[in-house]
């Protein structure tokens, strides 16, 4: 009975060690758990004051709204007062402007960006015309 020969098998493993410790690796890498049991994941997305999301700033609300309402005054066509209603669910603005269609998307996109949510949670309304009374 004739052994087994080994050495073409070592030789060959020899040759390629560098490929296998690199897939070794990376399966290793792939086992690992991501977060351990009982922590939270960070929250993700775009860093503080470049649309970061409502609930990761840390700044009440009432305050976003405020900030928000005063950003979009300046915008051409808002009217000089845009009021804001933030929630986590989404966002209302109420402007002069909002019956042209480009003040709108203007709007839309400025607190999408501002707020980190999508366009179909953000809803703009137009202002109520006052009307004076003389006498």
């Amino acid at each position: 009975m004739k052994g087994l020969d080994l050495t073409r098998p070592a030789k060959a493993l020899a040759k390629n060690k560098y490929v296998l410790f690199v897939l070794a690796l990376g399966l290793f890498l792939l086992l690992l758990p991501r977060s351990s049991p009982g922590t939270a994941a960070p929250a993700t997305g775009p860093p503080e004051g470049q649309g970061a999301p409502l609930e990761a700033s840390g700044i009440p609300l009432d305050t976003e709204s405020e900030r928000l309402a005063a950003l979009l005054a300046d915008i051409r066509g808002v009217g000089a007062e845009a009021e804001v209603l933030l929630s986590r669910q989404g966002a209302v603005v109420v402007c002069a402007g909002a019956d042209n269609p480009a003040v709108r998307l203007n709007v839309t996109n400025a607190v999408s960006a501002y707020t980190g949510l999508g366009s179909d949670k953000i809803i703009v309304m137009q202002k109520k015309q006052e009307v004076l009374q003389n006498g």
